[in-house]
């Protein structure tokens, strides 16, 4: 089959996945601009659930110092300029390897993730928790928590660059593991009194359509530049495998 043949019969099945990847992003950002709408309206129930579940925890916290130590290395773990330190590091190995569309797609998606998040804030203009004995003092707003969405697209960046050098026995524990420390930063941040549960939520929400929407932008260049559609379970570039290992 010639290299024209081959190219029409994928593009039925590159629309597909196209399909469904734009699909998924309608899924999520659709719920966080309805959860957009009621925040910004103060919504009545949605308050008293932010507000009970606050204060619960806040409570719990207060009575377990141990707890509050552990909530308090976790949240650390998820700063934004964690992430930063993380990702800059990534960028600059992958254009040594010259891997410029994978360090581009890196820097955008963290980049556009960040000043996403800070639009927000500045035009939802949301306080944050009043709490006695407040456990942290954080500058800025509320909604969305920007340590969720910086782990939400800190941790699929890095899963979707490095997938092609990861054996698929290992996939599942990586994906488990990025699962968990998302939804522990979160909670965290609602524990030591930084953020309302609508704040986590909203920015896991939004967090997981930039991420999706900058996976359906790296795929549409591939195409542009000629090479074929990959499936989730490969990567972002698997031709990259060989130049991604570090022994290489």
């Amino acid at each position: 089959m010639t290299a024209s043949g081959r190219r029409v019969q994928g593009a039925p099945r590159f629309g597909e996945r196209a399909a469904l990847v734009f699909a998924a992003i309608f899924v999520a950002a659709v719920p966080f601009a309805l959860l957009t709408a009621l925040v910004e309206t103060a919504f009545s129930p949605l308050e008293h659930l932010d507000r009970d579940v606050a204060e619960d925890l806040h409570e719990y916290v207060l009575a377990h110092p141990t707890f509050t130590a552990a909530m308090r290395l976790v949240s650390d773990s998820g700063r934004p300029l964690v992430w930063w330190l993380v990702l800059t590091p990534v960028c600059i190995w992958l254009l040594s390897r010259r891997l410029n569309r994978l360090a581009t797609f890196v820097a955008v998606t963290a980049i556009g993730s960040s000043l996403l998040n800070l639009a927000i804030k500045i035009a939802i203009h949301r306080t944050r928790p009043e709490l006695p004995d407040s456990l942290v003092v954080e500058p800025g707003k509320s909604f969305p928590s920007g340590h969720t969405q910086a782990a939400i697209v800190g941790y699929g960046v890095l899963l979707l660059v490095s997938l092609p050098v990861i054996g698929r026995r290992y996939r599942p524990w990586l994906f488990a593991f990025a699962m968990a420390m998302v939804v522990l930063i979160g909670f965290s941040r609602i524990a030591l009194g930084a953020h309302y549960l609508s704040d986590v939520i909203g920015a896991a929400l939004i967090g997981s359509a930039w991420l999706l929407a900058m996976t359906a932008a790296f795929s549409a260049w591939r195409r542009e530049r000629g090479l074929p559609p990959v499936t989730a379970e490969q990567g972002l570039e698997p031709e990259a495998a060989r130049r991604l290992k570090p022994g290489a």
